[in-house]
């Protein structure tokens, strides 16, 4: 679990972060604290698709599920078989 919650805080961070010197960590928020939107989250939602081979489903993806590094891990762990 570890090595996908780097994958995914090196993702956002180097997708997402316009400032290189603003520290995040797995219980950053991202949609909350603004770091990414709506539009980002779908490419976030498609990468880890790519990524670990599964299919979020669209009622999944809400903006909570994907409000930090360690959510979206839970979330991605739901459908990894």
């Amino acid at each position: 679990m570890e090595e996908m919650k780097d994958v995914v805080l090196e993702y956002v961070i180097e997708e997402y972060l316009e400032d290189e010197d603003e520290e995040i960590d797995y219980d950053t928020p991202l949609i909350s604290g603004g770091i990414v939107d709506s539009f980002s989250m779908v490419s976030l939602m498609r990468f880890l698709e790519n990524k670990y081979k599964i299919s979020i489903p669209n009622e999944k993806a809400t903006p909570d599920a994907f409000d930090s590094v360690n959510k979206i891990c839970a979330l991605v762990k739901e459908f990894i078989k």
